[in-house]
């Protein structure tokens, strides 16, 4: 048909309205996967079962990739917004929680313990290290920042929490935590403890009057949109909940392995939460916390945690004596600061490089030496992205 044709031009016409209605559209693009690609070797040499790892920065997701099986056996292909066991990554939580009252003037850090929980009074200290031959009273009281800190001189665990964690109510274990000789005076040394920061979130729900995981779910988990953060998975979130491995007993392949700290069925109500390694999450959840840190105790226009908290929380607060460098609730080396947790999970924020990294896998231990190269090669990709955009 010719050009000028009468037929042709409203065709024509027709084509020149719809091409801005075409160029409108949005095109939702996917980047090409950096991470996934680096681990598919462990997960093809049956050393890493799956793995959800998360780059940002205090303010965008760089990157956010699933590489191998929530589900081995199944070959269910692990997702992006599949659940984890973090276990001690619950601890910077908990220090959280605490901050938060802290800010409000209802707990002061120099308080003893025993102001808000009475069966700390009578607590007793035998440093077999310092010559100790039987139990004595402690040269001074614990103090709040003691149990942030890990410097309170409690032992990990109490004999009641002989098998699982999760037994009894979180007021029955801090309780029986009193009985427990400390292993030396408060504020003297470092000793890492899950029942120390189970003994500070007590004072939360002491101080608040709400139960610890109400206190976090209404004034830290659905401020911040943490919606799949919790003691008790239950519903879609157990189908989404990832299995962890471990090596089989001759080390030939990986074999299933649940969770060893806590009693199943996992949505068990009857199950008491944990503070200090209960908790369960996603690596975007985890990442809007650690926004809210980078951030200095902001995100979305609302403040969650003074900066002179996050600055607190975030140094060194171990005895100048110790080699080890804790926070109020953080592994901390000044610059970077997170936390790890028993099964393979790991947080970073690395506030000189304006860097965060999240790396969710469920590991009861790997299968040969293979295994301690994957997180290396995550945070070696992760650096990498940050510092070429």
């Amino acid at each position: 048909m010719p050009k000028n044709s009468p037929r042709f031009i409203p065709r024509l016409l027709a084509a020149a309205i719809a091409l801005p209605l075409i160029a409108a559209t949005p095109v939702t693009t996917q980047p090409a996967p950096r991470i996934a690609p680096l681990l598919q070797p462990f997960v093809d040499e049956h050393v890493l079962s799956g793995a959800v790892t998360l780059v940002a920065d205090k303010d965008t997701i760089l990157s956010l990739e699933a590489v191998g099986y929530a589900d081995v056996a199944a070959k269910k292909p692990m997702r992006t917004d599949d659940l984890f066991w973090i276990a001690s990554m619950s601890k910077p939580i908990a220090a959280t929680a605490v901050m938060m009252l802290v800010d409000e003037g209802k707990v002061s850090l120099d308080d003893p313990v025993a102001k808000y929980l009475p069966v700390f009074a009578a607590v007793s200290v035998l440093d077999k290290k310092g010559g100790d031959t039987s139990p004595r009273k402690p040269k001074s009281p614990i103090l709040v920042r003691h149990l942030l800190s890990l410097s309170a001189g409690m032992q990990f665990r109490s004999p009641m929490e002989s098998g699982p964690l999760d037994v009894g109510t979180l007021a029955e274990r801090v309780d029986s935590y009193a009985k427990v000789t400390l292993d030396f005076d408060p504020g003297t040394n470092y000793q890492y403890s899950n029942a120390s920061l189970n003994t500070a979130a007590r004072i939360v729900e002491v101080v608040s009057g709400m139960p610890y995981e109400k206190f976090l779910d209404e004034r830290l988990f659905k401020p911040l949109g943490m919606t799949d953060t919790t003691f008790w998975p239950a519903g879609d979130q157990l189908a989404r909940l990832a299995k962890s491995y471990q090596g089989n007993k001759d080390r030939s392949d990986i074999e299933e392995a649940p969770v060893d700290q806590l009693r199943y069925p996992l949505d068990d109500g009857t199950r008491g939460p944990v503070p200090a390694g209960g908790l369960f999450s996603t690596a975007t959840d985890v990442a809007r916390f650690a926004q809210m840190m980078l951030n200095r105790g902001t995100l979305g226009g609302k403040r969650y945690l003074s900066e002179s908290s996050v600055e607190q929380m975030t140094r060194k607060q171990t005895p100048e004596s110790s080699t080890q460098g804790y926070g109020f609730g953080f592994r901390t080396n000044g610059a970077t600061f997170g936390h790890f947790g028993k099964y393979g999970t790991n947080l970073s924020i690395d506030t000189k490089r304006g860097l965060i990294t999240v790396f969710m896998v469920q590991n009861a231990g790997w299968r040969n030496d293979e295994g301690k190269k994957i997180h290396p090669t995550f945070a070696k990709a992760a650096g990498e992205m940050i510092s070429h955009r």
